[in-house]
């Protein structure tokens, strides 16, 4: 069941943005819902994970996520997070993301969200809070987003295998082994995913193994654990993989 219409728009007037502050406990979920204004959701501290009808994605500190208005989604804290959201009309400008994703929080954006949560809701738009806020639209159209999607399959079949996945990253079945549990062959399993997902099974499985793992290294796992438990043959394997798709290394991402 989707809580619809939550947040702040019955508060917003005329402003183009507005910020809020919440802090949620470790294993705490909040309701489905969704809102009529775009949500720009950024935790000081802790990560998240944010399920909405077009896959998950894995928020830590330094990235935040871009849910667009009337995309319904549900956030479960992996830890203690300082959650900050700034809530944006989605008229304030043009060319903002129609897509929800990943944007990576520069030092800039991040002082940015931190000073709108404490504005007035009335602020003047040639006051020092107007100015901000436009400079913090700027910011956020100007900054690149980052490959932490995982899509999941509409296609029932198709889902009940990501989901064993995400269950036992480290299950190395082929994708034929696969295909026999949903009586199709290889080829078909393919093309389904490649329609389902964008990506090939291949491709969805690492993207899989490596948002489980990054959820194991914000709750602080050791890297060679999380490596071996994800199916790879060496710690090194794991790194050279993580670094190809998130820029550095494992033991470097959370600084």
């Amino acid at each position: 069941m989707i809580n619809k219409n939550t947040g702040p728009q019955s508060v917003m007037g005329d402003a183009l943005l507005i910020g809020k502050a919440a802090d949620r406990e470790s294993g705490s979920t909040t309701l489905r819902h969704q809102h009529e204004v775009i949500q720009l959701l950024y935790a000081v501290s802790g990560v998240m994970r944010v399920i909405t009808a077009y896959g998950q994605w894995i928020v830590p500190p330094n990235r935040g996520i871009w849910l667009p208005a009337g995309v319904w989604h549900e956030v479960h804290m992996l830890a203690q997070v300082e959650m900050r959201s700034v809530y944006i009309r989605p008229d304030a400008l043009p060319n903002l993301p129609q897509q929800c994703c990943v944007l990576a929080i520069t030092p800039l954006l991040r002082e940015l969200i931190l000073a709108a949560v404490h504005f007035d809701r009335a602020y003047p738009p040639d006051s020092r809070a107007g100015r901000i806020i436009r400079l913090l639209l700027d910011e956020i159209i100007s900054i690149p987003s980052l490959p932490m999607v995982l899509p999941m399959p509409a296609d029932a079949g198709l889902r009940s295998i990501c989901e064993q996945l995400l269950a036992a990253p480290d299950d190395n079945r082929s994708s034929e082994s696969w295909a026999q549990k949903i009586n199709v062959d290889a080829r078909t399993l393919q093309r389904r995913f490649n329609k389902s997902t964008g990506m090939t099974f291949g491709e969805w499985r690492r993207q899989a193994r490596l948002l489980t793992a990054l959820e194991r290294l914000a709750c602080g796992e050791r890297v060679i654990d999380i490596a071996l438990e994800s199916g790879y043959a060496s710690p090194s394997a794991f790194t050279a993989m993580f670094k190809r798709q998130f820029g550095v290394a494992p033991s470097e991402f959370f600084k």
